[in-house]
């Protein structure tokens, strides 16, 4: 782990816009969304089974704890220097909820709120927690928090479920929602390295999601980062067989990217230089003309990076499928061969 920035105190990215750390293909797939027919009427109607922004809210005030000064003031202090690193004054109400499930997410539409799940604070140390917050912060500064809210709803259930939702085209808008909330899910983990500063600890985020115990026993110690990452490299260019077919497959129901790909993208975004131009300042601010980028160009970045993970899943399915046609007609001379000599 040696080509990685060293830990350093964080530094304030005053008025730093998200479209800074945004992934490329996410503005564009969040658009593409925009474009299907029928989406705004899905949005309109589950909003209006969950109560809106104020009854999803109440559900949480009524069943979660609110982080604040004198409630979980640590976790509270760490969301102010988050907010304050990325100079946000808009400060997100945080709440945490009883859940043996490892999550958290960003909620609501005009005034959006942050909850962590218990079992993340069980598994997590102070500067990986640091990390997730200001992971739903980004969420938060790129307006994601509706349409994870419909994504999270749709995710879990099923769409026979929804008789609101009769007469409209739902596979295509379930799929579009994930796929959009699979790439703002990569945005995100960017906020999260610029919220910490840390690589090793926004990858260690990672590998305890992917595989974090409870309990006294298991310290950071005990976790190989580099073993982690060797792990992530060798699942995103395994290409043999079928395999490019079930990642695709794993992953299509699924509002989050798998862990070791979410790691192996943030060790690609530092290498690339972005993460080092950020905190040397060279960011967008917000409110500036670039803050205000022409769709034309989040559409011809996302076209490059869908064009290239296209061009790598035809070449890959195409080996996969020769390969697998080599060996069954292999199989089958073999099989003649031997019934002949019987």
């Amino acid at each position: 782990m040696s080509n990685l920035p060293a830990p350093r105190p964080r530094r304030t990215l005053p008025d730093i816009a998200p479209v800074t750390w945004e992934h490329p293909a996410d503005r564009a797939a969040l658009q593409a969304l925009r474009a299907i027919p029928g989406v705004d009427e899905v949005i309109r109607k589950i909003l209006a089974l969950l109560g809106g922004e104020r009854g999803i809210r109440l559900l949480f005030q009524a069943n979660a704890v609110r982080v604040g000064p004198t409630q979980f003031p640590r976790l509270w202090l760490m969301h102010l220097e988050n907010c304050t690193t990325f100079g946000w004054d808009k400060i997100p109400e945080v709440y945490v909820t009883q859940t043996p499930i490892f999550n958290a997410g960003a909620y609501g539409i005009d005034d959006p709120f942050i909850v962590l799940h218990s079992a993340a604070l069980e598994i997590l140390d102070e500067d990986e927690i640091r990390t997730l917050l200001a992971h739903e912060l980004g969420h938060v500064m790129s307006g994601h928090s509706l349409y994870r809210t419909i994504a999270a709803t749709l995710a879990l259930v099923s769409l026979g479920a929804l008789p609101m939702l009769a007469g409209i085209a739902l596979l295509p808008v379930k799929l579009a929602f994930l796929e959009w909330s699979r790439k703002a899910e990569l945005s995100a983990d960017r906020a999260g390295l610029l919220g910490c500063q840390d690589v090793m600890v926004a990858q260690r985020l990672d590998l305890k999601m992917a595989g974090g115990v409870r309990g006294g026993f298991f310290t950071n110690a005990d976790l190989n980062l580099e073993a982690f990452m060797a792990q992530a490299h060798e699942y995103v260019n395994t290409n043999e067989g079928l395999d490019i077919v079930y990642k695709v497959l794993h992953t299509l129901g699924v509002t989050h990217p798998m862990h070791t790909v979410r790691a192996a993208e943030i060790q690609k975004w530092v290498a690339a230089g972005d993460y080092e131009r950020i905190l040397a300042g060279e960011y967008v601010r917000r409110g500036s003309p670039e803050d205000q980028r022409p769709l034309g160009e989040h559409w011809k970045d996302a076209k490059d990076y869908y064009s290239k993970e296209a061009k790598d899943f035809g070449q890959q399915v195409g080996d996969a499928v020769r390969s697998t046609a080599s060996k069954a007609a292999e199989a089958f001379r073999n099989a003649q061969k031997r019934g002949s000599s019987a």
